[in-house]
């Protein structure tokens, strides 16, 4: 296959690429201020749909919405976020979230079923956000610093990893804190992924260790042993994310080129 995006090559570092729920379309963005959305199509040319350009604006994580329609982008270096609305192909500027008091925002995360949208803010504080309207509905809070949050599939659940190790877990609807367990021999917590099924959690930290744990057991205990620790990776493990069938693991590293290991 040819580069997805060889009718547009970036101008800087890709943070971004994902595809659509359910049209054949890829999406990059990057530290270029750019969001590019090309068609793929089997061994030919993947001719490019659109790219729009936010002046001023290096994106940190672009995603798309559930439905497909809405792309939500969030700055390197912004307290504001970005809404493209793919069907009207309008620009929306989210420049002040009452209630959330952040210098930047950065990490997002999208619940399976697209009621909500999780920002990852400093000092622990996570904010709950309607998808509609993108306005704050509560606002949680994890001792120490979150590095990565992630929702069940059944979006009834969030699971956050903080900095410190720990792994706090909260009821979406009631808002409350339920549970807690510490990731094993974690020094450094850096990114989380749930399986599709719900069976596993996985848990990567900055030594490169990823461990997997069987999802009962982190609901029941505050030190579950791992099923199996990945040892793969020799620097910080900053992406782990699991394939729909929950057969395949992918963990992988941005600091060095060419750490992905798939377990």
């Amino acid at each position: 296959c040819l580069p997805a995006n060889q009718e547009r090559f970036a101008n800087g570092k890709l943070v971004t690429v994902q595809f659509h729920p359910s049209a054949q379309v890829v999406m990059t963005a990057g530290h270029d201020r750019s969001v590019s959305l090309f068609q793929v199509k089997n061994f030919s040319l993947n001719p490019k749909i659109q790219s729009i350009y936010l002046e001023s604006f290096p994106i940190y994580k672009a995603h798309f919405s559930v439905d497909g329609e809405q792309v939500i982008a969030t700055g390197t270096h912004h307290s504001m976020f970005f809404v493209y609305d793919m069907i009207a192909g309008s620009i929306i500027p989210i420049l002040k979230v009452r209630g959330v008091e952040e210098k930047f925002l950065r990490n997002f995360e999208l619940s399976p079923d697209g009621s909500f949208m999780l920002l990852i803010g400093t000092s622990g504080y996570l904010y709950l956000l309607s998808m509609k309207t993108k306005e704050l509905i509560t606002t949680m809070k994890v001792n120490g610093r979150c590095a990565a949050s992630a929702f069940t599939p059944d979006s009834s659940k969030i699971y956050s990893y903080s900095k410190e190790g720990e792994v706090f877990l909260w009821d979406v609807r009631s808002r409350k804190y339920l549970h807690k367990f510490e990731d094993e021999g974690s020094l450094e917590g850096k990114c989380i992924a749930v399986s599709k099924n719900n069976q596993y959690v996985a848990c990567g930290s900055s030594s490169g260790v990823v461990n997997l744990y069987a999802t009962d057991a982190c609901l029941k205990e505050n030190h579950p042993k791992p099923v199996k620790a990945i040892m793969n990776l020799v620097t910080s493990a900053t992406c782990v994310t699991f394939n729909p069938t929950t057969e395949i693991l992918a963990v992988a590293s941005r600091d060095t080129d060419e750490a992905v290991k798939l377990v």
